[in-house]
C-alpha cells in the first residue's frame, strides 16, 4: 500500500471515529436533558443532524484530505520515478529538487551527494581497470614471445618443452582475460565507438555455425542450424561476430559429451531473434540472474576443467546493449539451456 493510501486511510479512520464519538456524546446529552419529557421530536432532530450534516462533512473532509495528501506527496512520487532511472551509467545526473528547503528537498540533496560519491568510486574503478589491463599487456607480450622463442629450440629437453607449452597456454589465457577487461573498461568509459552499417546477420550466423562445428567436433557434440532467415541489422560486423562466437563457444564448453547445440535465426516482429540451445548440465534458477556478472562462473564451471574467466557473457551483453537489443538466458537443469538475443532490424 502506498504512503498516500495509507495516510488517507488513517485520516478517514480518525475522522469517522471523531464523528462517531461526537454523535454518541450528543445522544447521551440529549437523553439526559429529555429523559423526563421523552421527546420524540428531539431524537428526530439528532438523527437529521447526523444524516444531513455529519455524513456530508465526513465525505467532504475525506475527499479534501485525499486531495491535499496527493498534492503534498506528488514531489515524492516524482523523486521516486527519477531515482528509478539512476544506474551506474548516469550517476552524474542530478535528481530534481524543489528548492523550497523542506524535508523532501533535503533528502534529494543527500541522494545527489551520495550519487556523486558513487560516480566517483565507479570512475576510479574503471580508470584502475583500464590502466592496469593496459600495463599488463606489455609484460605478457614479452613473456609470451620469450616462451615461444624457447620452444623453438630443438635441443630443449621434453620435460622443459612440456612445461614451456603449459606456461605459454596460461600466458595466452591471461592475455585473453586482460583483453576482455580492457574491452569492458573502455566500454564503461564510453571510449569504444561502434561502426554503424548494414550487416547481413544470416551470413554471420552461417559462419559461426561452421566454426561451432569445428569447436564441437572434439567433444562429439552435434551442431544443427534449425533456421537462418535472411535479414539485415544495423551495427558493427566485427562486434556482432564476436557476440555470436562467444555464445557458440559457451554452448560448446558448457555442454555434455555427445550432446547437441541448435542455432536458429528468425524474424520476430521488428527484430532479429537469435536462439542458441545446448544440452549441458544447465544453470540453477538461483544462479541465472548472475550469469552476466563479470568473472562469475557457476559451481560446475569452477569445479570442472573448463577454460574461461567469466567475461564472455558480460562482453556479449555489452555488445547486444550497444546495438539496442536484449539478451536473456533460460535454463532447465540437466535438460536445455537457451540463450536468446534480439536485435532491431535495419529499416533503411
Amino acid at each position: 500500500m502506498s504512503i498516500r493510501a495509507r495516510m488517507t486511510l488513517w485520516y478517514a479512520v480518525v475522522l469517522l471515529a471523531s464523528i462517531l464519538l461526537i454523535t454518541v456524546l450528543s445522544l447521551q446529552e440529549f437523553h439526559e436533558r429529555h429523559r423526563a419529557s421523552r421527546s420524540v421530536r428531539g431524537m428526530e432532530e439528532i438523527v437529521e443532524i447526523v444524516l444531513w450534516i455529519s455524513i456530508p462533512a465526513a465525505v467532504l473532509s475525506i475527499g479534501g484530505g485525499w486531495w491535499l495528501m496527493r498534492k503534498a506527496l506528488a514531489p515524492l512520487a516524482a523523486l521516486t520515478q527519477a531515482a528509478e532511472g539512476i544506474n551506474e551509467r548516469n550517476l552524474s545526473e542530478q535528481l530534481p529538487r524543489t528548492r523550497n528547503g523542506d524535508e523532501l528537498d533535503r533528502l534529494t540533496e543527500v541522494l545527489n551527494r551520495m550519487n556523486a560519491r558513487l560516480n566517483d568510486s565507479f570512475t576510479r574503478i574503471r580508470e584502475f581497470t583500464l590502466h592496469a589491463s593496459h600495463e599488463l599487456k606489455t609484460p605478457l607480450t614479452i613473456l609470451s614471445g620469450e616462451t615461444e622463442m624457447m620452444l623453438r629450440d630443438e635441443s630443449l629437453p621434453p620435460a622443459l618443452r612440456e612445461h614451456g607449452a603449459s606456461q605459454l597456454e596460461e600466458l595466452r589465457r591471461l592475455a585473453r582475460i586482460v583483453d576482455g577487461l580492457t574491452l569492458l573498461a573502455k566500454a564503461d568509459a564510453g571510449l569504444i565507438l561502434l561502426a554503424r552499417a548494414p550487416v547481413r546477420l544470416d551470413e554471420l550466423v552461417r559462419e559461426i555455425f561452421a566454426d561451432a562445428q569445428i569447436l564441437a567436433q572434439a567433444c562429439g557434440i552435434q551442431v544443427e542450424l534449425a533456421a537462418c532467415e535472411e535479414m539485415t541489422v544495423s551495427g558493427d560486423a566485427h562486434r556482432l561476430r564476436q557476440l555470436l562466437l562467444n555464445l557458440a563457444d559457451n554452448a560448446v564448453k558448457y555442454n555434455r559429451t555427445q550432446g547437441s547445440i541448435t542455432l536458429s535465426l528468425r524474424r520476430s516482429g521488428p527484430a532479429a531473434e537469435l536462439v542458441i540451445t545446448n544440452t549441458g548440465p544447465g544453470i540453477p534458477p538461483e544462479v541465472v540472474p548472475r550469469v552476466f556478472d563479470r568473472f562469475f562462473r557457476g559451481d560446475g564451471a569452477r569445479a570442472g576443467d573448463m577454460e574461461g574467466c567469466g567475461l564472455g557473457l558480460s562482453i556479449a551483453q555489452w555488445i547486444v546493449s550497444a546495438h539496442n537489443g536484449i539478451i536473456k538466458i533460460e535454463s532447465e537443469p540437466l535438460k536445455l539451456t537457451t540463450v536468446t538475443a534480439r536485435l532491431p532490424l535495419d529499416t533503411e
